[in-house]
């Protein structure tokens, strides 16, 4: 455990690492699971609901009086109306379900509607990205930056590709048809959590998606916020988790990305 961890953020990273033992345990035995008939989706619906009910004892345990938005619970009125936990149990559940390690566990606290702290937590690799308002961001003790570089044409983007069929397909399309000449190379890991703290963390310099919800989205906000990137909407607006789109990334890269991605939108 960090010093640097303020009691709220300790709390956070507690219900995230007990929450993770139980998932850990889960992810080793869905290894397993490949060759049953039924397949594996029922079991990993159930670890996904074991670990939000972990996480949401811990947290209630510490802060009686906090709401919550989780991804299986919805939404939860507390008595202490200016707090809410915002609480993804397992964001990236098709990985987890295929024995692919790229999944995590994310924690945000929203103040009056703003996201003030942040845990992202991913057991298999136990990287623990955390921020909080004002005071940096980090993984596990090393402080996050963006990545500096200016240059679109050296840069490594990543997204989401929604399904076919999705109402938001054609439009995803042109978008990434048209990013992909202009940079380095295009990545899907499959968790929006993992691509925002990657971005934070400088290993990804550009993430764009639409179609998400608060849950996945609310941690990685501040992640990214509090290692000195930028962090829009679609519309190049703040109403982030309303809209459900994002795009994270440095400074110097967002403008030129935001008009790449509004021009394929239009076409």
């Amino acid at each position: 455990m960090s010093s640097r961890h303020s009691p709220t953020l300790t709390v956070m990273v507690q219900a995230a690492r007990k929450a993770a033992r139980t998932l850990s345990r889960d992810f080793g035995e869905v290894e397993n699971l490949q060759v049953s008939v039924k397949g594996p989706g029922d079991f990993v619906s159930a670890a996904d609901l074991r670990a939000e009910e972990t996480i949401r004892e811990e947290l209630t345990r510490a802060r009686p009086g906090y709401g919550f938005l989780l991804e299986e619970g919805g939404a939860i009125a507390g008595s202490d109306k200016s707090h809410r936990w915002i609480v993804d149990p397992l964001d990236g559940t098709t990985n987890f379900l295929h024995g692919i390690p790229l999944f995590a566990i994310n924690i945000a606290l929203e103040r009056e509607g703003e996201i003030v702290a942040g845990v992202t937590y991913n057991p298999i690799s136990d990287e623990l990205f955390w921020a909080e308002k004002g005071k940096g961001a980090f993984i596990n003790d090393k402080r996050l930056r963006v990545a500096a570089r200016r240059d679109l044409s050296q840069s490594v983007v990543c997204t989401g590709i929604p399904h076919i069929g999705a109402k938001d397909y054609g439009r995803f399309s042109r978008e990434l048809a048209t990013i992909m000449p202009q940079v380095a190379g295009v990545r899907r890991t499959g968790s929006c959590a993992i691509d925002m703290a990657f971005v934070a963390a400088g290993r990804f310099d550009a993430y764009w998606e639409s179609g998400l919800n608060p849950w996945d989205l609310a941690a990685g906000l501040i992640l990214v916020r509090e290692a000195g990137g930028t962090v829009t909407d679609l519309n190049n607006g703040s109403d982030i988790l309303g809209q459900g789109s994002v795009l994270a990334t440095n400074e110097t890269l967002h403008k030129p990305l935001f008009n790449i991605i509004k021009k394929a939108g239009a076409a």
